[in-house]
């Protein structure tokens, strides 16, 4: 179905209703199950725009684990659609809105904030028990069923969740900035789960204060407060409150508290239900889904329209995807040479075995090496001095998953053809052996490898719904 209306039918199964929210790549109806009379909300992705900025790869994983979160706080994905053009998600419908409508009216009791931090909490440490990362926790985010209780939504599926609310690039885009971590704004390459820590910090600021903890007309400026954590607690804040956000709220993810010990706090655990703390899912069986399925009989088509698709790691949120993409490269506006100073690669190897290798080729062209502490970076000098100075090139890995990285060379001082010559005669040609893939070239050599399935039960009230899809 190429455009959808209220009253059309999707798939001779579902009746849309009215738009609840739109973004660049898709549009959320609300859907009435013609068989059950049902309530569903469907999140109608474009598959055409997701391919162009090379979503694709993403969301198929995604769908993978998606199926396998049965959380009583998150909202559930019941089902995956698709046609030649659109991919549809149905969604379980939540009709209590958004939990911060209830802080706009002003900040919450003290009992009703954690009651929803722990809602929260309990949420996201299952969804990251099954390896799923949310990444763009936000307002937009946290919904309330009928009974008053938390629903985490787009868990999993982030990287195309959309702001209702069409305010500006890096809302729309990228999420609401004022709830994401210092690493993953540094595009320093960053742990999902930290990330997510990061955001419950600043959501639990938010109910207990009834404002963010980092605001500043100057975008700038805020991701400085950010970067530091600058940030003060107002008065009726508790000590017990103010300490663990301090630990919450840490710059450094490598320091900041993990959910484990979120979960042993004591003013967390104060009127905590004993159901929360059960990382178990309810679920007894999984149908399988072939994910492949959903989207090759059309991914085809429209890949031959798309000439310039490119590969992005599933992990990566849309400051990376803009930052690190071709198509977004400002670069060649202000220099006089087209001459590229960077190269990027994808490798499934581990981290360490990316290093070791880059160590070796940096001794055999007797090149000084040091790791530098603000991320997983690896600086490499040359003995001798050149034209321009010194040749220092960064190596930057990226985790993307634990079994998936994304490694940056840049060039960062010294003559830039000298650098080229090095990069082609010796350094890629000896990084054949642990290179998934090359960034910049032909989109069809660039493709995510096939996400491990996890062979996780569905329930089988589920099973029901798993016909054969449309195309």
């Amino acid at each position: 179905m190429g455009t959808e209306m209220k009253g059309s039918i999707l798939m001779q199964r579902y009746e849309l209703g009215r738009l609840l929210g739109q973004g660049t790549f898709a549009k959320v109806y609300h859907a009435r199950n013609l068989k059950s009379s049902q309530s569903f909300a469907i999140k109608v992705i474009d598959k055409e725009k997701v391919l162009k900025v090379g979503l694709i790869d993403q969301i198929k994983r995604e769908i993978s684990v998606m199926r396998l979160v049965r959380h009583p706080h998150v909202v559930q994905l019941c089902e995956v659609m698709a046609s030649k053009t659109k991919i549809y998600f149905v969604l379980e419908y939540i009709m209590g809105g958004e939990l911060f409508n209830k802080v706009a009216k002003g900040k919450l009791k003290e009992e009703d904030a954690r009651k929803y931090f722990q809602q929260l909490i309990s949420a996201v440490d299952f969804c990251h028990s099954r390896g799923v990362y949310h990444r763009d926790l936000k307002p937009e985010n946290l919904l309330l069923d009928d009974n008053e209780d938390l629903k985490v939504s787009d868990f999993g599926l982030s990287a195309l969740a959309e702001s209702k609310r069409q305010d500006g690039l890096l809302h729309t885009t990228c999420g609401t900035p004022a709830y994401v971590a210092p690493e993953v704004i540094n595009r320093k390459g960053y742990d999902g789960a930290k990330a997510d820590i990061w955001s419950c910090g600043v959501i639990l600021f938010v109910l207990m204060a009834g404002y963010l903890p980092f605001q500043d007309a100057n975008l700038m400026e805020m991701y400085k407060k950010i970067g530091k954590a600058e940030f003060k607690c107002p008065n009726w804040f508790p000590s017990d409150v103010r300490r663990l956000l301090s630990r919450i709220l840490d710059p450094n993810p490598a320091t900041r508290i993990s959910i484990a010990k979120i979960m042993e706090n004591p003013w967390f655990r104060k009127g905590l239900d004993s159901k929360l703390m059960k990382n178990v899912s309810e679920n007894k069986e999984i149908s399988p889904l072939d994910v492949n399925a959903i989207f090759d009989s059309a991914e085809e088509t429209v890949a031959a329209e798309c000439k310039q698709e490119m590969m992005k790691p599933s992990n990566l949120n849309a400051f990376d995807i803009i930052s690190l993409s071709d198509g977004f490269d400002l670069s060649r506006l202000f220099e006089e040479t087209d001459q590229k100073r960077e190269a990027r690669f994808t490798s499934t190897m581990p981290a360490t075995i990316i290093i070791t290798k880059l160590e070796e080729i940096a001794k055999k062209l007797r090149f000084k090496v040091k790791k530098k502490k603000d991320g997983g970076v690896l600086r490499m000098e040359a003995s001798k001095e050149g034209r321009k100075g010194v040749l220092t090139m960064d190596a930057e890995i990226f985790e993307v998953t634990p079994a998936f990285h994304l490694v940056e060379i840049k060039k960062t001082n010294g003559d830039t053809l000298e650098y080229q010559n090095i990069w082609k005669q010796d350094m890629r040609p000896a990084l054949k052996d642990i290179v998934w893939a090359w960034q910049g070239d032909k989109p069809q050599q660039l493709a995510l490898p096939p996400p491990p399935l996890l062979a996780l039960p569905l329930p089988t009230s589920q099973q029901e719904q798993q016909q054969q899809l449309g195309s």
